[in-house]
């Protein structure tokens, strides 16, 4: 049987109460006015919610044909031995432990290729590039989401409620929903970068954990 690994509690407390004094001055959570990714910032200002639901209900244009994704209502089971043995420390305690990671640490905010986001943990679809933003925050943003696969949850871990949300198939912690996201959702579904993997479209390669 593996020995659980240590998960660094002191670090973990740390980046919370960062986060927490960035929470109360409102630095870390204000959605700038930046361009986004895939879509420029006039661009995305000027689309309505047909377009948002086109958007949504035609993700799988950006699924490469050889490429096998699960859907949100697939069986799914691992055990936590499992998931230590698969996943390092800290992606672990994202997943597992709903720990975020340091703001701008992630490659994905630079990621501006068309593809799609998958959950880390079990692969389900999330988001495509299309839903993708800049919101200056230093976390992968997203101003909608593909159908049917998060659950949500009120977290008080940083004494103000936030809106939590996580995959609908393995349950996995993913990120926090806030509502300063830009036209016509309003949405900023800011995501932990190590929850997420990015499958490029049009390209023959399978996805690596």
């Amino acid at each position: 049987m593996k020995i659980k690994r240590p998960r660094q509690q002191d670090t973990h407390k740390i980046n919370r109460r960062i986060a927490l004094g960035k929470l109360l001055t409102g630095s870390a959570f204000i959605a700038l006015p930046l361009p986004v990714r895939i879509l420029a910032a006039t661009e995305t200002m000027q689309l309505d919610m047909d377009d948002i639901e086109s958007m949504r209900n035609n993700w799988r244009q950006l699924q490469r044909d050889n490429l096998e994704l699960p859907a949100p209502g697939d069986s799914f089971s691992r055990t936590e031995e499992q998931w230590q043995e698969l996943f390092s420390d800290e992606r672990y305690a994202i997943l597992r432990e709903a720990d975020t990671e340091e703001a701008f640490s992630s490659p994905l905010n630079e990621e501006e290729r068309a593809g799609l986001y998958l959950c880390a943990g079990c692969k389900l679809p999330l988001f495509t590039s299309a839903m993708k933003y800049e919101s200056g925050t230093g976390w992968p943003s997203f101003f909608t989401t593909i159908p049917g696969v998060f659950e949500t949850r009120q977290d008080f871990s940083l004494i103000l409620p936030r809106t939590e949300y996580h995959c609908v198939r393995c349950g996995s912690h993913q990120g926090h929903l806030f509502d300063d996201g830009p036209e016509p959702t309003s949405d900023r579904w800011c995501n932990n970068g190590l929850a997420l993997v990015f499958e490029p479209a049009g390209i023959e390669e399978t996805a690596s954990f």
